[in-house]
């Protein structure tokens, strides 16, 4: 059996509830912005921040940057991949590199003494 203090559909913490205990909203304006999959978002800035708003964002549907150009939105991120670290380091050094540097670490272990 539930308390008989609680007020059904509030939680600990809420504030009050509608515009009128909060207080008017500052003034704001939305601005359109578009993403390669053609879907349009509206996020609305504040007027007094005097910021400029931002020229991408991102799609909150497909996670693609947006632009405010609808005839010209910026292009899906390429995916590359996963490397692994040896595609790294092939990246870096050529076959004869890693020929030496083998060679060279071998050269080492048959110098090394062997303490039994």
């Amino acid at each position: 059996m539930a308390s008989g203090n609680a007020i059904r559909g509030s939680r600990v913490g809420a504030g009050p509830m509608g515009e009128a205990e909060r207080g008017e909203t500052a003034p704001r304006f939305r601005v359109s912005y578009w993403c390669a999959n053609g879907h349009e978002t509206q996020p609305s800035f504040s007027e007094e921040a005097g910021v400029s708003p931002p020229e991408i964002w991102d799609c909150p549907r497909c996670g693609f940057p947006a632009g405010q150009d609808q005839g010209n939105p910026p292009s899906a991120p390429k995916n590359e991949p996963y490397k692994t670290h040896l595609a790294y380091v092939k990246e870096r050094r050529s076959d004869a590199d890693g020929e030496a540097i083998l060679a060279e670490a071998l050269e080492a272990l048959r110098n090394r003494k062997i303490i039994v």
